[in-house]
Parts: C-alpha cells; structure tokens; sequence
C-alpha cells in the first residue's frame, strides 16, 4: 500500500519528480499499471513512459509490484510510493534561484525562493518529550504571539501598513523515523 504523503529531500529527485510528463504519470500510478498502459492512457510513446518510469523508480516515486503475462509478453506493473508528494525547502532552494537574482518581484520563482529563504532562515526543530509538552508550547508561543500584537497593533494608524503573521507547528517526518498515527492538536 501506498503511503499517505513522501516528502522529497533531496535536489536530485525533486528535479526527476518536476517535469509535466512525470508528474502525470505518478497521478495515473495511484493504481498500479504497466509503461504501455500508461503510455495508452498518456497517449505517449511506451518508450518515453518506460524512460520516465525507471527515472521515478531510480529518485523512490515508483515501485514494482508484479510481472503480469500479457499475450506472449510480460509486463512489468508499478505504482506510484505515495498518494502525494511534498518538496521540502532544503531541496527547492538548492534548485531554484536566490530571491535576490530573479528580476521580477511578482513572478513565482521569486515568491518559492523568498519562501524557501524565509523557511531557512526562521525555521526550528523542536523535540517535545510529550503531548503535554507540546501543549504547553503552544499554548505560551500563541499567548505570545498575540500580547505581541495587542502591543504593537494600531489600528487608527492612516499611514501604517498591516501585515499577517502565521505561527505554524509541523511534525517532522524522516525516513527513519514512524509517522506517528495520533493526530497533533495545536489547541
């Protein structure tokens, strides 16, 4: 069985998993298939989809699952590893540009290299010993978060300009380590 999310680490294959045709593949993989019964529902050549599938397969997207007898053939049937997939920052700002080399300041490669940037920059691992913990974490970061903003909040100010803040906890997942099934309550 697939698992629920992957998250791509590295630079390497986030680049084999971010090409049109690739991903359109892993979406049809969902359930397993061939290269030519891909290929027939992609409408593409058999031979671009048995390339592109030993690609995912080489970076972890794709999985053998069987050899099926098809007339005097044999196919070889995948699937994707995952339903979803999710790029973890370190591994999109090692691809893309700096915020400060793209020109334009509207465009999307500036807006995922700022996010990538502000991620590094920000970002903090914290290892809590309990749920109890982690309660109370988050507990004091919200109280804090909002006696910051009832301190610097101004909202008769004509000349000002607001902003939105987010304060978000995420669980970290690794390879190495079982997801933990217990949902993560942030109240």
């Amino acid at each position: 069985m697939a698992a629920a999310v992957q998250v791509v680490q590295s630079p390497s294959a986030a680049a084999a998993l971010l090409k049109p045709d690739r991903l359109r593949i892993l979406q049809l993989l969902a359930e397993p298939d061939s290269a030519a019964g891909v290929a027939r529902r992609l409408e593409l050549p058999r031979q671009s989809v048995n390339y592109h599938l030993h690609e995912l397969e080489k970076e972890g997207f794709v999985e053998f699952v069987e050899h099926r007898k098809r007339g005097n053939c044999e196919e070889r049937i995948v699937r994707a590893t995952a339903r979803s997939f999710v790029i973890s920052p370190a591994a999109l700002g090692a691809l893309g540009q700096t915020a400060e080399g793209v020109k334009d300041r509207f465009s999307s490669a500036y807006l995922v290299a700022a996010a990538a940037r502000l991620i590094r920059d920000i970002e903090t691992e914290i290892r809590f010993a309990s749920a109890e913990s982690r309660r109370r974490f988050t507990e004091e970061a919200v109280d804090t978060l909002a006696a910051l903003a009832a301190k610097y909040h101004n909202g008769r100010s004509t000349s000002g300009r607001s902003f939105r803040f987010l304060l978000a906890g995420l669980p970290v997942i690794t390879k190495e380590e079982p997801l933990d099934p217990a949902p993560v309550s942030m109240e």
